[in-house]
């Protein structure tokens, strides 16, 4: 095998997914591989490509706002629109995040309280607020 290609089970080895979702994000046109037959061929653009997808599906980004970026990389601004874009949706989904954390973090301590009273001997059925 070339070293410019993988191949799909070279693919899901190196980055931990399934031939379904290489499959899923083809047909999303996320990512568009070389074909030999039934054989799919993956180039390192590619591969850059499924890194970044991976990368913002971590962060909670729709497959849509993905594909969005990704089809700004090649409008010949030195990627300008793509870095300001990408940071306008880095920084609102940063506000979601922390907003869901700051959430999140008052359950914890809620339950922790039930957790304490119940254990002491002096359940309440709901916090005091």
């Amino acid at each position: 095998m070339s070293e410019t290609y993988m191949t799909i089970r070279e693919m899901c080895d190196a980055f931990d997914v399934t031939p379904r979702t290489l499959r899923f994000y083809e047909s999303k046109e996320l990512i568009s591989p070389h074909r030999e037959g039934q054989r799919r061929l993956y180039s390192r653009r590619d591969r850059a490509r499924v890194k970044l997808i991976l990368r913002g599906k971590r962060f909670g980004f729709s497959l849509e706002e993905i594909r969005q970026l990704l089809e700004l990389y090649g409008i010949g601004d030195a990627q300008q629109l793509q870095i300001t874009r990408t940071l306008n949706l880095a920084r609102n989904r940063l506000e979601q995040m922390q907003s869901q954390h700051a959430e999140l973090g008052l359950a914890i301590d809620e339950l922790n309280d039930l957790i304490t009273q119940a254990e002491t001997g002096k359940p309440r059925a709901f916090p005091e607020n």
